[in-house]
């Protein structure tokens, strides 16, 4: 299934039902088909075409699920970038996907505006603002007048239809393309994980729009399911609570630290708000902690569902069982059409109980855009090489216990710290630098960047925070600036971090697994 038939289907069956409610905004099915064919045509009569790259950078929004499926609908590719990111950032981006077309919104579009000029590619800037500043296109004039009527080309399964940015490498990045046919069967089999129907009502909150699994597991699968999806802005926990109660919201889905948050006002302040439509909490993007899943089945009487993946494999591939009785601290079994094995170094396949890298395989990415050396390290004989190191139990439970990819996840968001550490480089007083996690709760992790300075200089953390905060996303800024005069590395080496963090005395980040 291509998503131009997804959406032109849901829309038959659910017709004036709502697919968005955006506070006393009510979008129906065939009110998304009908925008979303107006925007397509709109694309057209300006000159996109097949495989042309629409960048998005938008918040959570009504217009970025009518925006996405207009892009798709006639074969473009949809580039989700998160708005967080500084200058230094989307230039790196967009010099990498070189997009035609670029979706955006105050505030997003001050700081980017001066610029634009120096964007050969990008031909055309439509500001989706409810009042826009008169700058560029308006989306809203775009859709008014374009016709409804549906486009003329059907994309294939096998088209890409999105390129997704993993959020923590922005300075080397890797566009990860997804097609039509895995995007659609992700949603299938996600919707089966969750056991979600068209009775189902999730709020778009603490993951969003511009990432896979916010877009994805949350959005489409949503919308394949006819289920009814609620914007709220912000990341407030008695925003949520409130909102639960008022459009009686069945499914949460989240990310640790949202549940830790919601733990920390249960105990603190009470349990005020009618919670009784809440079937099911669902948590991924890093581990769930045990103890935060105990703490709230007792205070919010819910199970907390875990599921795991990866942008590569179109979101995710697992799911602990609805009824709560998945075994604590594993992240389930695999969905339908997916497979996880344990492998060691040589690739061979390990049995119950043994430790090594998790691989896998279902709805795969097509690859790396423009890297295939990149793609071809993780790609192997239809097997994704995840990097998380893991094992799996007679039974069939599927744990993590450790990562073989340099990786930081602070919130559930995936930081690489190549990006951080090349900031920090340009500073001229730096002669090396590393960038770790340490464990922290309620976040997961935080960042920590070690600095040698050059001999002779000094220099403050405020000035290295300065930096950071100048030409990143500021969840890619370091919580702690530790200042060292050893060298990190010997010559020609890379900086082992494990051997760093012991001699620093910072803890680890994965503990052993109590049983």
């Amino acid at each position: 299934m291509n998503l131009n038939t997804l959406v032109k289907t849901v829309a038959q069956r659910y017709g004036d039902k709502a697919v968005i409610i955006d506070g006393a905004r009510r979008l129906s099915y065939a009110g998304l088909e009908e925008q979303s064919n107006r925007f397509a045509n709109a694309l057209t009569g300006l000159g996109v075409r097949k495989d042309d790259r629409v960048a998005f950078l938008l918040g959570n929004s009504p217009e970025f699920i009518i925006a996405f499926f207009g892009v798709v609908k006639i074969g473009a590719i949809a580039v989700p970038m998160d708005s967080k990111y500084k200058l230094a950032e989307i230039k790196a981006l967009f010099a990498d996907c070189r997009p035609k077309v670029l979706l955006t919104e105050s505030p997003c579009i001050e700081p980017l505006a001066p610029a634009l000029p120096g964007f050969d590619h990008l031909q055309h800037v439509i500001d989706l603002s409810a009042k826009p500043a008169g700058r560029f296109l308006s989306f809203h004039e775009l859709l008014s007048g374009a016709p409804a009527s549906s486009v003329g080309r059907e994309p294939a399964t096998d088209d890409t239809a999105v390129i997704a940015y993993t959020s923590g490498a922005a300075f080397d990045p890797r566009g990860i393309m997804l097609s039509h046919g895995s995007i659609a069967f992700e949603a299938e089999i996600s919707g089966e994980g969750f056991a979600q129907t068209d009775r189902d009502v999730v709020p778009v909150f603490a993951l969003p729009l511009h990432h896979a699994a916010g877009l994805t597991i949350v959005g489409l699968t949503s919308v394949y399911r006819g289920s009814t999806l609620v914007m709220l802005g912000g990341l407030s926990i008695s925003g949520i609570l409130e909102l639960i109660e008022k459009e009686r919201v069945t499914l949460l889905i989240g990310v640790p630290f949202v549940f830790s948050l919601l733990v920390a006002h249960a105990e603190f302040e009470g349990i005020k708000n009618d919670l009784s439509s809440l079937r099911l909490c669902a948590s991924g993007g890093s581990p769930l902690p045990v103890e935060v899943s105990r703490r709230f089945k007792e205070l919010y009487g819910r199970h907390i569902a875990q599921f795991w993946g990866l942008t590569e494999i179109s979101a995710h591939i697992t799911i602990q069982p609805v009824d709560g009785s998945g075994v604590p601290g594993s992240i389930g079994k695999p969905l339908r059409g997916c497979e996880v094995e344990v492998i060691d170094d040589s690739g061979t396949v390990l049995p119950a109980n043994r430790t090594g890298e998790l691989v896998c395989r279902g709805p795969l990415m097509q690859g790396y855009y423009n890297k295939p050396e990149a793609t071809a390290e993780v790609l192997k004989n239809g097997w994704l090489y995840t990097g998380d190191i893991g094992h799996i139990d007679a039974e069939g439970n599927i744990f993590i216990t450790g990562r073989k990819k340099d990786m930081i996840i602070p919130k559930g968001q995936n930081i690489v710290p190549a990006d951080t550490e090349l900031v920090l480089s340009w500073h001229p007083k730096v002669a090396e630098v590393a960038v770790l996690g340490i464990p922290d709760e309620p976040r997961g992790e935080v960042i920590v960047a070690v600095i040698r300075l050059k001999d002779g200089e000094t220099a403050t953390e405020s000035e290295m925070r300065r930096l950071c905060l100048d030409n990143l996303a500021n969840f890619k800024v370091p919580k702690e600036y530790i200042f060292v005069d050893f060298p990190l590395s010997s010559a020609g080496c890379k900086v082992d971090k494990e051997a760093l963090r012991r001699r620093l005395n910072l803890p680890p980040v994965f503990q052993p697994l109590v049983k």
